[in-house]
């Protein structure tokens, strides 16, 4: 009694797709699968675009330009 037979769903899904309709259906699952991809999307831009490392001497674009950028300095020069 705790479990439905596959007759249970179907007539489960012949109620859904009566009471909303397929079309309305369709519109609601393209919604859902956009909003996972766009999810899944943010995750590994988001992932990219953290730095792997603070220690200037493993950086890589620090060793390039040389340079050494205070917090400070950049917060003064935002308010300006």
């Amino acid at each position: 009694m705790g479990s439905f037979s596959i007759w249970h769903w179907l007539i489960v899904l012949v109620i859904v797709m009566l009471v909303f309709g397929t079309k309305k259906l369709r519109n609601i699952g393209s919604d859902l699968g956009g909003a996972v991809k766009g999810f899944k999307d943010g995750l590994k831009e988001g992932a990219s675009d953290e730095p792997t490392s603070t220690n200037p001497s493993t950086n890589p674009q620090a060793q390039i330009t040389g340079q050494t950028i205070d917090v400070e300095a950049r917060r003064e020069q935002s308010k300006l």
